[in-house]
Formats: structure tokens, C-alpha cells, sequence
């Protein structure tokens, strides 16, 4: 690993397609080269100083998953190696090989399917405050008497708003169908539970808890496929189940801590952002390599 943080990543010969609060995504024509950056945020803000080796472990987890889950449904990869990758690109790309081996991706390029299809096994987060409010989540009615970090009964589909900046919004399925249709609203519901599910049993024998998690889908010559990211410490709640106690908050492997500093601060969540102190980048850094070691079973990146 490296202490450097990649807070940008520059590939001056791609056409850039579109800069996310982490990755940033080139334009090839039939597809998209996706780059992690080392990029962190919290509360919709980009933090200014990154994460090193972020990038790499997001991208390294989430090709893991997409290889697990491709039983239940296709995804857009194309190529995960990057010489493999620097194959199909222009010579001039070899140039920034160091710097995109192993945080790059090669895709398909899909139409997105515009909803973020949440998944949630426990109660926390956002879902424990409306539930303490009215007992329900999404407009799911949930069983009286839970307590925080609960698992729940069985999973919820939660969907919400694909929002291009800011915050994405909570509806109901039936909002959702209503904005694109049942049938393609029942077919994401079924396969982002059994998504869900089973990689939520295979994390629990490797000592994880999914708590919750989101799944995004493209729409490529009439079918649906699985895109963007998966089951990253970025896109879902980990959970070390030797630690795990309902009740109370959990000791995290995901931005947690941050979001824990950036409280303790008083910071108004308003930007520009303030800077991470070196412990806090450290120890989120190794909360993601720990997340990493223990799905993948590998101890390197």
C-alpha cells in the first residue's frame, strides 16, 4: 500500500463522463472506464483530504461480489485486469497505468434505471429513526418493541430516489412503481432481496454482518443488469458479528467513523468540508482493509 491519497486521478485523453462524490467516469464509446478514487464523503459533501488506498479496496470488493452474485444476475463488467484493460485503450493510457491498476474497471455502457434499491436485514440508520418515529420504514409496518440494530424478520425492500447531487429521498414500492412501472419495479425488488440475501449469508460466515446495503441497475438492449458498485464498505453497512450487540450503535467497517468525527466537530455539514485529522484517515483506512481481508480472504491488495 501507499500513503498517498488519489483525490484525483486525471486521464487527459479520456472523455470525461461523469465525476461522482468517489469515482469518476470516462466515456469510450460502447463503454465506460471507471476510475475509484481515493475520494471520501460524508453528509453530500466531499471531504478534502482522501482515504489512501480507498479506491483500490472499493473496486477490489466490489469485483469480488459481482463475480459472487453473477448466479442471480448479469453485471456490466467488462474487464477487471488492467492490462487487459490498457488493451483496448489508446497507447497513451499506459502512461497512468500505476496509478489506475487495480481501482479501474472496464464496463458496458447501460441506460441506469433511475432508483437506488435499498436493502435492509436490520434496523439502523436512517430506518431506526422512522421507525422510532411511526413504527414503520417506507411505509412497511415493522413488528412494535425493536430496538436499534435489530434484524429484522425477514429483509425490506426500501427503494429511493436516484438524486445527481445531494441527498436521495425515501418512497414506497408503490411510488416507485408508479414512477417506472410494476413489473420493472417487482423484478428489481426480487433480485436485489436475493442479492441481498445471499451475500448477507455467505458475509456471515466470513464474521460480517450486512446490514444494509444498495444496489444500482442498467437497462442494456432490453435487459436489466447489475451496475455501478456492490456491497462496498461505501454502499453498505459491515458489521464484525463478534462485536455485534443490539441496542445500541455498532462498531462499523464502513465511513462510520467519519461521519462519528465530523459530529464530535460540530461541523454544520454545510461546505467546503473540514479536513480529516491523520488519525481519523488511518483508522478508516484500516476499517476498509479490514472489510476487505476478511470478504475476500485475501490479505493484499
Amino acid at each position: 500500500m501507499t500513503d498517498q491519497a488519489y483525490t484525483e486521478v486525471y486521464v487527459p485523453e479520456a472523455k470525461l463522463f461523469k465525476r461522482g462524490k468517489v469515482r469518476d467516469v470516462f466515456d469510450l464509446g460502447e463503454n465506460l472506464l471507471i476510475v475509484a478514487s481515493d475520494r471520501i464523503s460524508a453528509f453530500d459533501s466531499v471531504m478534502p483530504n482522501g482515504i489512501p488506498d480507498k479506491g483500490k479496496i472499493l473496486t477490489q470488493i466490489s469485483n469480488f461480489w459481482f463475480d459472487h452474485t453473477k448466479i442471480v444476475i448479469d453485471n456490466h463488467l467488462v474487464s477487471t485486469n488492467i492490462d487487459n484493460i490498457l488493451e483496448k485503450l489508446p497507447k497513451t493510457f499506459l502512461r497512468y497505468r500505476d496509478v489506475l491498476n487495480k481501482r479501474t474497471v472496464l464496463v458496458k455502457k447501460t441506460k441506469m434505471v433511475e432508483a437506488e434499491c435499498v436493502v435492509r436485514g436490520y434496523i439502523t440508520g436512517s430506518g431506526w429513526k422512522d421507525y422510532q418515529k411511526d413504527g414503520a420504514v417506507n411505509g412497511i409496518k415493522l413488528p412494535a418493541g425493536l430496538k436499534e440494530a435489530d434484524k429484522l424478520p425477514e429483509p425490506i425492500f426500501t427503494p429511493s430516489t436516484k438524486a445527481e447531487s445531494g441527498h436521495d429521498m425515501p418512497i414506497t414500492e408503490k411510488e416507485l412503481k408508479d414512477q417506472i412501472g410494476s413489473e420493472m419495479t417487482e423484478f428489481l425488488k426480487t433480485k436485489s432481496l436475493d442479492l441481498y440475501k445471499r451475500s448477507a449469508e455467505f458475509a456471515l460466515k466470513k464474521g460480517v454482518i450486512i446490514a444494509d446495503t444498495k444496489f444500482e441497475f442498467g437497462e442494456l438492449d432490453g435487459k436489466i443488469i447489475l451496475i455501478d458498485e456492490i456491497l462496498t464498505p461505501d454502499s453498505s453497512r459491515f458489521w464484525p458479528t463478534d462485536t455485534y450487540k443490539p441496542g445500541k450503535a455498532q462498531f462499523s467497517y464502513d465511513k462510520q467513523y467519519v461521519r462519528d468525527h465530523l459530529i464530535a466537530v460540530k461541523w454544520n455539514k454545510e461546505p467546503p468540508a473540514p479536513k480529516l485529522p491523520d488519525e481519523v484517515v488511518e483508522k478508516t483506512r484500516h476499517k476498509y482493509m479490514e472489510a476487505f481481508r476478511k470478504i475476500t480472504g485475501k490479505e493484499v491488495l
